[in-house]
């Protein structure tokens, strides 16, 4: 059997479970399961681009999804005349200033060993800057929140279009992984990893702490969709819609990676996977070629979670958890096979389901439990059954990564390297 005809078979049997869950779940059920997992697949090309094309351990995926979701709230929200109408522009403005001021100071002082001054000088003179630095705005910061947050309640947004808010999510979530790749990837891949767990939860704790800017723990809602509503069109032509407009954007990000893939970049990428060695002694700069691959993977993860926030229509702090927004990714990429940016649909699609689907499934499987059991043996089930079934599709989604692992470690759809004489 070719591959070809194997992942369309793969696809197919696919097709055919969303088929059954359109008809056992209902159609609106459906398509919101169908929309999120597309917006996870876009996710999971951000991740397989990293992994599988370059060999990066990202594991604070999580961040990055937060700050590009952040950066669409904040540009496609509409505006609080309250906040523009106080004297919060004009303080936030102020405090913007010393931030500038601030990281400029740090860059400076960072680089003056260029005129001779010794290498620990620098470091201390560094750290001493980045830490009055970090005084100055933190004193600046902290009445003009409360001056905010007391007046206007939050900054709101700047009401552009949402599309805006997308590309704004990418550049976001680019710029700051520009900043982590700048100063782990020259390291030990083993930095990078903890530099993305530690960034990804700064960047969590911050919205969720920040009030004046996020609202924190209240939450903003309802963001705007950037397709005709529910009250326009109905609410199933509404969900259909954003179905639609995920699919083509999958489809269009699927065709780029592929030309990439193909192209000499994407070859001189495997090249510095393969064999880092071999491929800077052939004149390649590996780190800066890194952090290129790395700021890529990140923009497609902000606006993967710019996408994902905007059909729930709800922008939550605290809904950003690492079991969902980087343990299910990974799942998703290695089931689906890294390097292949077809494995990282079908396992996106693939795994969202499983997730989703569990705790129905157990509840059924926990029904006909309780009544053969019942009916038979005069077994009484526990008062609390239905309420584990949730805990379920953890241990679902454990098996079947173990599964994987076990029978197909290269994925379902591995990668596949063409080999020519």
């Amino acid at each position: 059997m070719t591959d070809n005809r194997r992942d369309l078979l793969l696809f197919a049997g696919l097709g055919v479970l969303f088929a059954i869950i359109f008809v056992t779940q209902g159609t609106a059920y459906s398509l919101r399961v169908t929309v999120e997992a597309l917006c996870y697949a876009m996710i999971a090309f951000g991740l397989s681009l990293q992994w599988g094309t370059a060999g990066l351990f990202n594991v604070g995926i999580m961040g990055f999804i937060a700050a590009g979701a952040f950066a669409s709230l904040f540009v496609t929200f509409p505006v609080n005349q309250a906040f523009w109408d106080s004297e919060g522009p004009a303080m936030l403005g102020d405090v913007l200033v010393k931030v500038a001021i601030g990281a400029a100071a740090v860059f400076a002082v960072s680089r003056s060993g260029k005129i001779g001054l010794p290498k620990p000088l620098v470091t201390f003179l560094t750290l001493v800057t980045l830490a009055v630095a970090y005084l100055v705005v933190s004193a600046s910061l902290d009445p003009t929140a409360r001056y905010i947050e007391r007046e206007a309640g939050f900054v709101g947004g700047l009401g552009l279009p949402v599309y805006f808010g997308w590309a704004a999510a990418g550049i976001v979530a680019g710029a700051i992984a520009w900043v982590v790749g700048k100063i782990c990837l020259g390291l030990r891949s083993d930095y990078l990893a903890i530099a993305t767990l530690g960034i990804a939860q700064i960047i969590k704790t911050f919205l969720k702490n920040a009030d004046w800017l996020t609202r924190g723990t209240q939450t903003v809602s309802p963001l705007p969709w950037p397709v005709p509503g529910a009250a326009e069109v109905g609410f199933t032509a509404a969900r259909a819609s954003y179905l639609v407009l995920t699919a083509v954007m999958l489809v269009i990000v699927y065709m780029l990676l592929q030309r990439v893939y193909h192209a000499p970049w994407g070859r001189m990428m495997r090249a510095i996977r393969d064999n880092e060695d071999a491929a800077s002694a052939m004149g390649k700069d590996v780190t800066k070629r890194r952090l290129e691959i790395f700021v890529f993977g990140c923009v497609l993860m902000g606006i993967g979670g710019a996408t994902l926030i905007h059909f729930n229509t709800i922008f939550d702090p605290n809904g950003f958890v690492d079991l969902n927004h980087t343990f299910l990714i990974w799942v998703m990429v290695i089931l689906g096979g890294p390097g292949n940016n077809r494995g990282a649909i079908f396992g996106a699609l693939l795994v969202y389901v499983i997730w989703t689907m569990s705790e129905p499934v157990t509840l059924v499987i926990f029904d006909y439990i309780r009544t053969i059991g019942r009916d038979l043996f005069g077994w009484q089930a526990p008062a609390d059954l239905n309420s584990r079934a949730l805990a379920m599709r953890v241990f679902v989604i454990g098996l079947t990564i173990t599964m994987v692992l076990r029978f197909a470690p290269k994925g379902v759809i591995p990668e596949r390297l063409s080999r020519k004489a």
